[in-house]
């Protein structure tokens, strides 16, 4: 472990009396040990101690030394790495010696698309091969549920990839894609098509960068139909998916939402000013179905974005 990452764990260590790394050895047959990539993101920090709660031992890796603080807190074993850094992930992984992989990783902290799509792609890649190194059986990635191909009505798992998008969004697809496919060489690879996500830390909150552009009148957004997910809701299918057969999932609330409906409620639970939309939605603009992952025992705690902007924003 980095010096400074070490540090934090040790400051820490002597305010929460935390135990020692646990001995693998030690492990019991329904603990499972889980590196989860991307644990103090908006999922990762409320998964985190979901998944230590149920007993199961959990390496959480972050890029900065000042968050293994918050990984040790919430009972993970911090891991310091970058995903770009493939011999350091390899040795991470190996050092770890994980059942499952849970892959959170994402770049949008400053709205750099481009980042986020190149971490879909080598992250991703880079995280593959060292958990088929390390010897992992089972990943759980994080993916996004508005790249299907354009239709009508809320898009089901099984239809595909808008592969032939053009620009920005062909790039995102394909991005996407790469993701999606380098995850299905794991010997189980299960993807969760997130809807978007509303909550603590993510855009949607009312602190987050959504608020702050229809407060300042500067949203821009189309008539269209998405699907929204709470991170908590987002971050108990990551644990639900531990038991999932492979391929993808759709983790999205149970009410597509028209954006005529959801950007005035959302608009006057924060106090922003009327805001106008952008008529002629996109064909793919169409949200998606969660009848699968119901049906495999998800529960949400918010089934409607209305009961959880209520919520997040009232």
């Amino acid at each position: 472990m980095p010096a400074e990452c070490l540090a934090s764990v040790n400051l820490l260590r002597t305010c929460v009396h935390l135990p020692a790394r646990p001995d693998a050895s030690s492990a019991k047959n329904h603990i499972m040990k889980i590196f989860l990539a991307g644990a103090t993101g908006a999922i990762g920090r409320l998964l985190l101690p979901l998944l230590t709660g149920l007993g199961h031992e959990v390496a959480g890796s972050t890029r900065r030394a000042d968050k293994c603080a918050q990984i040790v807190a919430a009972g993970g074993w911090p891991v310091m790495v970058d995903a770009f850094d493939r011999d350091a992930l390899f040795a991470a992984l190996l050092d770890a010696r994980p059942e499952v992989v849970i892959h959170l990783l994402t770049d949008l902290s400053e709205l750099d698309f481009s980042a986020n799509s190149r971490l879909r792609v080598t992250g991703t890649r880079n995280l593959v091969d060292a958990s088929l190194a390390a010897g992992v059986q089972r990943m759980i990635a994080e993916s996004i549920s508005w790249v299907y191909v354009p239709g009508k009505g809320p898009a089901h798992e099984d239809e595909p990839l808008d592969v032939d998008a053009s620009a920005s969004r062909g790039r995102s697809v394909a991005a996407v894609q790469a993701l999606e496919q380098a995850v299905a060489e794991m010997p189980i690879g299960v993807v969760l098509r997130y809807g978007l996500l509303y909550g603590p830390g993510t855009w949607y909150a009312r602190d987050g960068m959504i608020s702050h552009e229809m407060r300042a009148g500067t949203f821009e957004a189309t008539d269209g139909i998405s699907s929204f997910v709470h991170v908590a809701d987002a971050a108990g299918a990551a644990v639900n998916a531990l038991e999932w057969s492979a391929g993808a999932w759709n983790i999205v609330d149970d009410v597509p939402a028209s954006a005529k409906e959801w950007v005035p409620e959302y608009a006057r639970l924060i106090g922003a000013p009327v805001l106008t939309l952008k008529p002629d939605a996109a064909a793919w603009e169409r949200g998606a179905a969660n009848m699968k992952a119901r049906q495999a025992g998800w529960r949400l705690r918010y089934p409607t974005w209305r009961a959880g902007f209520q919520s997040v924003l009232g």
